[in-house]
């Protein structure tokens, strides 16, 4: 594990024991969490397992970063649904060049490998701006997240996708859910739908299935 930063953004790496050049897993954390929440650890260590690097970074107002009043001004302000896609399209126009840059760094420490992204709650509201902007990003798991703000940016993204839905989430209606699955321009998309409210530990088995999922769309199947 090896902590950096790239400018003002704090960031870790995990690299598998492997010669060859890894391909990357960029972990999105969820909204109060950070690029170390035993959440990210959990899946970095499964990834890393695999024959995958794992990037983590800390976004704006979270773990190391210094605070950044705007945002904050506009975070205590969210009461519903609506006012989280606003904060949330406001803070990707931050995260997505920051997470861009992050992706430069790493790839100049371990070789420029193929893509992938992971983020559900906040990692999908700011993952779904970045994978459409990020043509090195080749394959994405995203959920927990609707479609008030991001329908249109989700439609500019055509790699594969698995869609995690946790079925009785209180705070993101489920046909938001289902209407940002819809409006994902990928031809090659699942839909994961679980029981469970929105901060309800994801199943392992949804788990097994990312590290399948990117195996399948990262690794070469001569590598495998």
């Amino acid at each position: 594990m090896q902590n950096f930063s790239v400018g003002d953004v704090s960031a870790v790496l995990w690299t598998p024991d492997v010669s060859a050049t890894p391909p990357l897993i960029f972990v999105g954390h969820g909204g109060g969490q950070h690029k170390q929440h035993p959440a990210v650890l959990h899946r970095a260590e499964r990834f890393v397992a695999a024959g995958f690097a794992v990037v983590s970074a800390d976004v704006p107002n979270h773990g190391d970063r210094t605070p950044d009043e705007r945002l904050n001004q506009i975070a205590e302000t969210v009461r519903t649904v609506e006012d989280l896609a606003r904060f949330q399209a406001l803070a990707a126009e931050q995260t997505v060049p920051e997470w861009q840059a992050v992706v430069d760094d790493v790839q100049a420490r371990i070789g420029a490998g193929p893509v992938g992204y992971w983020g559900v709650s906040l990692g999908c509201g700011l993952g779904i701006p970045f994978v459409a902007a990020d043509s090195r990003v080749r394959a994405a798991v995203f959920g927990l997240a609707g479609a008030v703000a991001n329908a249109e940016v989700a439609a500019r993204i055509t790699v594969p996708v698995e869609f995690l839905i946790q079925w009785d989430d209180e705070w993101i209606p489920r046909e938001q859910s289902l209407a940002l699955f819809e409006a994902l321009g990928s031809a090659d998309k699942t839909l994961h739908a679980n029981p469970g409210k929105h901060a309800d530990r994801i199943p392992e088995h949804e788990l097994d299935s990312q590290v399948r999922f990117f195996t399948r769309h990262l690794i070469p199947a001569e590598s495998r």
